[in-house]
């Protein structure tokens, strides 16, 4: 900490109690409204990040499972489809309040499997799990005003598969406007993060929903495949890496089906000298280390423009003795566990190809707990535009530090990326925002704030962080005959 006596003022443990959640020991596929075991009988486990226990054991769905999941979709389009917009915004309205009210239990749920803070699972990913529900609850009786002309139609099974550094969150924003559309749903979550969305399911159930609308399918890759692959699906939506984003684009290449992608990003964070110094820390701190930097939008490229360098670099060191890593379900825990061995084997790897090419590595001195996967904040300082770290996305807690003298040159840094998914300025003056985020290729552009969502507003990337909108009267068009 950065005074002497600041141990006078240290923070007593405030765990947040594992009791208010239930994990049973094993869950089979939810498959047409009811719980069932893979057909193969194969099981995987779940484990906690933080700790390596075992959560629970999870069925592995096989081809069979998928064609009985997306059969079931299938089934149940017609009625789900025919009911008018205001009866399928209520069932929306529903599950929007039970999550609300089950909110507590998922919080806790999420930062078990994920290993994310519970203060950012119960602060900002619940809220705005809920929030994307009663927000397209709200569109379902008004497709013909969307823009989409006077009567757009759902396409049919949505095949949607998500990642594990948002599970529930991820969720909402797929099966929420696939929802209000009219189109019935084949869900399948990241292997390492399954326990929300079957949690999910049987909030379906307490809604009432109709058997079939919603399916989730847990397993590996191959599922995933299994399920883009699948000729009943009319519509695959993924959020990923890029790599896998390539794959399903390759898949889906040829067939009448729709597709969007929410891929990988190198997020620039772009600061001005005039910028407000203490509120850009708060920011850039928000932008790479919320979620221990496994955000696809992270802003993992500070960009700081050279008069102000020494003066920002000082008071982000600062900032970063005072974060408190380790135990995510601790109410003051700041940075959480990294979501699996392979993900912090892929974070170190990098960190030292960083340190080999010669960057300068900096972590504030933190004690990091014995089981589990962790990694301490870190940021980069003397980094150019050839270092891998500056190139590859590293989706952990990892800054790298670059400098730029004029706009015109903060603009070339920030578009020299395959990616284009996020970017963040900080600056005084309200032209020069405008000015630079009308030239940065980037889907999102934050001003003196970072990783701020909202429902209402649209969502997704250019280039290589894969193309189609989520969130706000965009995210409807997806799933849409338009």
């Amino acid at each position: 900490m950065a005074h002497d006596n600041a141990s006078a003022f240290t923070y007593a443990p405030a765990p947040e109690s594992r009791a208010v959640v239930d994990i049973a020991p094993s869950y089979g596929l939810f498959i047409d409204g009811e719980f069932r075991e893979a057909a193969g009988g194969k099981v995987f486990k779940t484990l906690s990040p933080a700790t390596e226990e075992v959560l629970s054991e999870v069925a592995q769905a096989e081809a069979e499972d998928v064609d009985a999941a997306v059969r079931a979709a299938r089934t149940a389009f017609p009625a789900w489809s025919a009911l008018p917009g205001a009866e399928r915004g209520k069932y929306l309205f529903r599950i929007a309040r039970i999550l609300q009210e089950r909110s507590r239990e998922l919080a806790v749920l999420e930062t078990l499997d994920n290993g994310k803070p519970i203060r950012e699972s119960r602060d900002a990913d619940l809220p705005l799990v809920a929030a994307h529900f009663f927000y397209y609850a709200g569109w379902a009786d008004k497709l013909a005003h969307a823009g989409f002309g006077p009567d757009p139609r759902p396409l049919g099974v949505a095949g949607q598969v998500i990642p594990w550094n948002f599970p529930l969150l991820m969720l909402a924003w797929k099966i929420a406007p696939a929802l209000a559309t009219g189109n019935t749903v084949v869900l399948k979550p990241a292997e390492t993060t399954p326990l929300s969305a079957l949690f999910f399911a049987d909030v379906c159930r307490q809604a009432g929903l109709p058997r079939g609308v919603v399916n989730i399918v847990t397993g590996d890759g191959s599922t995933g495949a299994a399920l883009v692959a699948h000729e009943g699906v009319d519509k695959v939506a993924f959020t990923g890496s890029t790599a896998v984003g390539r794959e399903i684009a390759r898949t889906v290449a040829g067939t009448r089906k729709k597709l969007t992608l929410e891929l990988g990003g190198k997020g620039a964070n772009i600061v001005f000298d005039d910028a407000p110094v203490d509120q850009a820390v708060e920011g850039i701190v928000s932008g790479i280390f919320f979620n221990q930097g496994q955000v696809c939008c992270a802003g993992s490229r500070l960009l700081v423009q050279e008069s102000l360098h020494d003066e920002l670099l000082d008071a982000l060191k600062r900032r970063l003795t005072t974060l408190r890593v380790g135990d995510p379900l601790d109410k003051n825990t700041d940075v959480g566990a990294i979501n699996s061995a392979e993900q912090l084997a892929r974070i170190t790897a990098l960190a030292r190809t960083g340190e080999a090419e010669g960057a300068e590595r900096w972590s504030p001195a933190c004690e990091l707990p014995d089981s589990g996967y962790w990694f301490a904040p870190t940021l980069f300082t003397g980094v150019t535009q050839a270092h891998t770290i500056a190139r590859d996305e590293i989706f952990g807690p990892v800054l790298s530090v670059l400098t730029f003298r004029t706009p015109d040159e903060a603009v070339a840094k920030a578009n020299n990326t395959p990616y284009g998914l996020s970017a963040g300025i900080w600056t005084e003056k309200g032209s020069r925002i405008l000015a630079m985020a009308a030239r940065l290729r980037a889907g999102v552009v934050w001003a003196n704030t970072f990783n701020k969502f909202d429902p209402t507003s649209p969502f997704g990337g250019y280039k290589e962080s894969g193309f189609g909108r989520e969130g706000g009267r965009h995210g409807l068009e997806a799933y849409l005959d338009v």
